[in-house]
């Protein structure tokens, strides 16, 4: 329902910028003008903005989908910075209207028009180029923290914490091998998966073999360990809304996925590893209320409850929220992802408003939440103001 009431918003601001990228190229050249490269134009136009739709209905041939797909995903951010641009452009000029300077010539001349279309255009492809290849590179976060508790073995856990891979159209082998690549040259002591591996859609993996072959390439102390996120289920999505309802059962292939990949899952379940720490990965509570057959999660107190809580408390919670029932339950350290730290500018300036701990660190009593922005990217295939990651998390004990 939201996305059909959503429907014609998005095809007026569509228009709305379609008519101003007519109105600025028919100021630059008369060739722009012609009847027939407006309507050859604004034809393209059409086709590009509906592969939102198209990429969702066509489904065969698999070419084809993931051609639809690919565009799609680059067409979402590039026209989020052509309506931010072009809706600045315009809140400019319509300030300008009402002020002094509105008599001035050069505020009416064809020379002002255009050269406000043609900066303006600049921003944008400059915006969205930038925004896709950063998407692709990789950094490596360090964080230090430090606990009053006692490690057998270990003066200093070194955590390698992933998140948000969405495996499908925009994270393919040759990302996961340079993933892969990096987190082995940490050697960390443990490797965590916090949620949303895959992209709503198993079938959106082109080589699902491969991909868990080259994630079974993890090295660790005492191995890789992930939780389910909310896109961990098979569910048909249109313009990031979801169709469908309540599904019977989850697809059984993302859990083999995680076996072929070598990672152990952990589905609110706990795990005492080698007599020395805890660690607990928790249900995500969005897909819990999508599959009939899932039962709801585990309160923290009832997860921890019966728990030796003088050794250390490690808890894989995708999504950043209850921090403080976790840290009052007994958590040193609550590792998570979600929030993409917005993704795309200015995204990553909002998320404050919605979430205790968008992005980074946060000490929460005794615990520390540790949100990372994510490996991959969702929906726009770009990223503006954050980055794609791997988190390394120190965590150092005190005897």
């Amino acid at each position: 329902m939201a996305a059909l009431f959503l429907a014609p918003f998005y095809l007026a601001v569509c228009f709305y910028v379609l008519n101003w990228m007519l109105k600025w190229m028919a100021v630059c050249n008369n060739i722009f003008a012609l009847a027939a490269f407006r309507y050859g134009f604004s034809a393209l136009y059409i086709l590009t903005a509906t592969t939102l739709l198209s990429s969702f209905l066509i489904k065969k041939p698999d070419g084809l989908h993931r051609t639809l797909k690919h565009i799609s995903n680059l067409w979402l951010g590039t026209f989020l910075y052509a309506l931010i641009g072009i809706g600045i452009a315009d809140f400019i000029r319509i300030l300008l209207y009402f002020s002094p300077l509105a008599d001035a010539s050069w505020f009416h001349s064809k020379l002002m028009f255009a050269a406000t279309g043609f900066f303006t255009g600049v921003l944008i492809l400059f915006f969205s180029f930038y925004g896709f290849f950063h998407a692709k590179k990789l950094y490596t976060t360090t964080w230090n923290i430090s606990s009053a508790k006692s490690c057998s073995g270990h003066d200093t856990l070194k955590i390698a914490l992933i998140a948000d891979l969405h495996l499908g159209y925009n994270t393919d082998e040759i990302f996961l091998k340079r993933l892969v690549k990096r987190i082995n040259k940490l050697q960390p002591d443990l490797i965590i998966v916090a949620g949303d591996t895959f992209d709503n859609d198993f079938h959106a993996i082109k080589h699902p073999q491969k991909c868990a072959s080259i994630l079974s390439a993890l090295k660790s102390t005492y191995g890789t360990y992930c939780c389910y996120g909310n896109h961990d289920l098979d569910e048909a999505i249109l313009a990031g809304f979801t169709f469908g309802g309540q599904k019977e059962n989850a697809d059984e292939r993302f859990e083999q996925f995680f076996h072929d990949a070598g990672m152990t899952l952990l589905d609110d379940e706990v795990r005492l590893i080698e007599n020395h720490f805890y660690l607990i990965g928790r249900k995500d509570p969005a897909r819990c209320k999508k599959l009939i057959s899932e039962k709801e999660r585990l309160t923290p107190n009832q997860l921890t409850q019966h728990l030796d809580k003088s050794k250390p408390i490690l808890i894989i919670d995708h999504q950043p929220k209850e921090l403080s029932l976790l840290a009052d339950a007994g958590a040193d350290l609550i590792l998570g992802g979600h929030t993409h730290n917005g993704q795309l500018f200015p995204g990553n300036l909002l998320l404050p408003l919605m979430w205790e701990n968008p992005y980074g660190l946060l000490k929460k009593g005794n615990a520390y939440s540790v949100v990372t922005s994510g490996a991959g990217v969702w929906g726009p295939n770009m990223r503006l103001g954050t980055k794609s990651e791997i988190c390394l998390v120190k965590m150092q004990f005190h005897s």
